[in-house]
This record gives structure tokens, C-alpha cells and sequence, in this order.
């Protein structure tokens, strides 16, 4: 995994962009040119409508063996014989800045829009290396998920199958990915399942062993929990189906959790305006999506 090094001065007669990118590729961040409007560059005629059967991600190119910058975040490489390859310089030479796949590095970018969102982040995810764009900052972590737009208003995750633009180091620590990203990227059911009339009672386990250490890592859960729903100024509704997911995520298969832990969670929720109805569905959405 990049540790994202510092990028040395251009040399020669090489755009900037390029040695930029080679410095990049050298430290494992796969790098990929990007055109005006910040956007990769598009489909040769072979490529285009995928009827090569395009590259299902940046280690394994699949069927298309294109020698052009021709599929946007899975275009990025590490190579630097295919970044300086004659199809690539042509493409560098009309390249505004660098991109790269984060998740193709072992990263993630969380993208802050605004001054709101960076407001929601200070008090939401734990801090790591923060680089500054146009009208926010990247929020860098060290891990890699699945990508998705508009996990909340101005925010979007990118990470795997998805491409940032290069700004700068930065300045900051980078951070493991914590759960409280992670779970930003999990749609909540569009069509909420019907809860069980008993709702509070506690999950049974699967047979296996309980892998806490101590009681004290499911309190400090819970209370994490409790607090993220407490603090919540917008969005309560998602913010309470995020936080029971984190729950059963951790603590859902092995039965520790009680229906006083619930009780404490739902109790949380109703405080911020919840009903008794949305924190039972939320729950029920929760245990659907990671299969409980």
C-alpha cells in the first residue's frame, strides 16, 4: 500500500503531468491522464460501447488490449512502460491534471464538496491526511471499499472502481479506514421488510465463539452508537439505520447483544424524533442487508 511519497521536480521535456503520474506509479498509486473537464479520456472506436469487453479492474485487463488510456479508472496502472508508451504521451501532452484509483492503491477518498460537509466530517469520521480541492477536501484513509456517490449531501466515497483527481499531498496523519465510512456506501432498502412484532429482543448467535475480548469492547460499541444517533443535526433517519448496521455488523452474529442494548439504541433514535415504527424498520432493513 502507498504511503503516497512526495513527487520530485519534472525533468526534461516531460509534461508535468507525467512525471507527476511516473513519481506516483513508482510509490504503487496506479495513475491514469485526465482530460479538460477533469474527466478521462473516452473510448477508442474499438472500445467503444465495451464491445471489447472492457477491464474489469486495473490488475486483470480482461479480453481488451488496448495500448490507449481508453477505460477510465480501470485504465490506471502502476506500468511505467505503458505510461510512457507513444499512445499515453500523445494522451499526457492533452492531459489537465493526473488521476488515480485510490482503491487500486489499498485508499479512500472521501470527497467534501463544501463547507457543510467538511462541518459534518469534523464531527463524524476520526481525522487523517486532508488534501484541499476547488470548494472542499479529500479526506484520505488507508484501506480499501466500495465506492458511492452522494452518500449524503456533498460527500461522495471514492475508493475501488472509482478515480479522484491528484492534488497534493496534503497535510495530516492518514488513518485507517474506520466503519463509520464504510458504511456510508450501504443503501439502505428501498422498501422497508415488515418487522417482527418482538423487535427488542436480542439476536441469537450462530454456534460460534464470541470473538470480544471483553464486555467493555460491546459497551464502548453501543455508546459509540448511542452518541453518533445523539449528535446527529441532519439526516437522523439515515444516521440511525448507519448506526445499527455498525452494531450488528460487529456485534450481530455472535449473540451478545441483549434487549437492553437495543432498548438503549431505539431509545436514542426516538429521542431524535424517531418513531417506535422507523426504528423498527430501520433495524430490520440493518439485519436484512448483512444477512441476519
Amino acid at each position: 500500500m502507498t504511503q503516497l511519497t512526495p513527487v520530485r521536480r519534472a525533468s526534461g521535456n516531460r509534461p508535468p503531468v507525467l512525471d507527476t503520474a511516473l513519481e506516483l506509479a513508482a510509490g504503487g498509486v496506479p495513475v491514469l491522464p485526465l482530460r479538460a473537464g477533469k474527466v478521462p479520456f473516452g473510448n477508442c472506436p474499438t472500445c467503444a460501447g465495451n464491445a471489447c469487453g472492457g477491464r474489469p479492474n486495473m490488475k486483470t485487463p480482461g479480453p481488451c488490449h488496448c495500448a490507449g488510456v481508453c477505460h477510465a479508472w480501470a485504465a490506471a496502472t502502476t506500468d511505467p512502460a505503458v505510461i510512457t508508451s507513444p499512445p499515453w504521451q500523445t494522451a499526457w501532452r492533452q492531459a489537465v491534471c493526473v488521476g488515480y484509483h485510490p482503491g487500486g492503491a489499498g485508499l479512500t477518498v472521501v470527497d467534501l464538496d463544501d463547507a457543510a460537509a467538511i462541518a459534518w466530517a469534523r464531527t463524524a469520521l476520526p481525522a487523517t491526511r486532508t488534501v484541499e480541492t476547488t470548494r472542499g477536501q479529500h479526506w484520505i484513509y488507508r484501506g480499501a471499499m466500495t465506492s458511492r456517490n452522494a452518500v449524503r449531501p456533498g460527500v461522495d466515497v471514492k475508493s475501488l472502481m472509482a478515480y479522484a483527481r491528484w492534488l497534493g499531498h496534503g497535510t495530516g496523519a492518514m488513518t485507517p479506514l474506520p466503519d463509520a465510512v464504510r458504511v456510508l456506501a450501504v443503501k439502505e432498502p428501498s422498501t422497508p421488510r415488515r418487522a417482527p412484532q418482538s423487535l427488542t429482543a436480542p439476536l441469537r448467535g450462530h454456534g460460534g465463539e464470541c470473538p470480544h475480548r471483553t464486555p467493555a469492547y460491546l459497551e464502548r460499541g453501543i455508546t459509540m452508537a448511542v452518541q453518533r444517533i445523539t449528535d446527529a443535526r441532519t439526516a437522523v433517519h439515515a444516521t440511525v439505520y448507519r448506526a445499527f448496521l455498525a452494531v450488528l455488523s460487529t456485534h450481530g452474529r455472535c449473540g451478545c447483544l441483549t434487549e437492553t442494548h437495543v432498548i438503549r439504541l431505539f431509545t436514542a433514535a426516538q429521542a431524535k424524533g424517531e418513531s417506535p415504527r422507523h426504528c423498527a424498520d430501520a433495524w430490520a432493513n440493518a439485519r436484512t442487508a448483512l444477512g441476519l
